[in-house]
């Protein structure tokens, strides 16, 4: 088995799915809002479940490429979004996905540290020398986050997948290593060296 240690961050924390997280896992990808901009079209509900069970065998399916984790508020034990990884299996790269939290999640406007503490993870005990990530071309919000994540603009993939009936592009970013350690806080600095921060820091 390969699970992952909890994530700590300032403004919210990651850690494994649960079996107990199922109901707001359906109620993320059966949302017709929530699922617009994702890769994939909204699910029905047998179609959540069946995801949500994949979602729980990924630490024991090794080699692990696949980790889709839980964001929490701090203090609080409760799943208000997921966000997942994708380790490529060509090269050292990685793939940031399904970055989506709940319309009443405490932790909205601080999504970005979601995805610097999965980059702190890759880059530090995973071994990800570059961790990339994209968003549909037309959701323009997701320029700030990307940024904020310390992710550095590349391209714009054409049509690069399909959802609603309809072919979508797609703007990329990454991040290399060697940079992204540079500008790491020192909470990430913590979790890049394998020691991630207590709960409640």
């Amino acid at each position: 088995m390969n699970r992952l240690p909890d994530l700590h961050g300032s403004r919210l924390w990651l850690r494994e799915l649960r079996v107990s997280d199922h109901g707001a896992y359906e109620r993320i990808f059966t949302h017709p809002v929530l699922t617009r901009y994702l890769g994939v079209d909204r699910q029905d509900t047998d179609e959540a479940h069946d995801s949500f069970v994949r979602c729980l065998a990924q630490p024991f399916l090794p080699p692990r490429r696949r980790y889709t984790l839980a964001v929490c508020p701090p203090g609080e034990d409760r799943m208000v979004g997921t966000i997942g990884l994708l380790v490529e299996e060509y090269g050292r790269n990685a793939m940031i996905t399904g970055l989506v939290l709940l319309p009443d999640a405490p932790v909205r406007g601080h999504a970005h540290e979601a995805g610097r503490l999965l980059m702190a993870l890759a880059f530090g005990s995973l071994g990800v020398h570059r961790v990339w990530a994209g968003h549909r071309s037309d959701h323009t919000r997701m320029s700030a986050v990307m940024r904020a994540a310390g992710l550095r603009p590349e391209a714009t993939l054409r049509e690069l997948f399909r959802t609603q009936g309809i072919w979508h592009d797609v703007t990329t970013y990454a991040a290399l290593a060697s940079e992204w350690k540079q500008q790491a806080t020192p909470t990430e600095a913590g979790i890049l060296a394998g020691a991630p921060a207590p709960a409640g820091r």
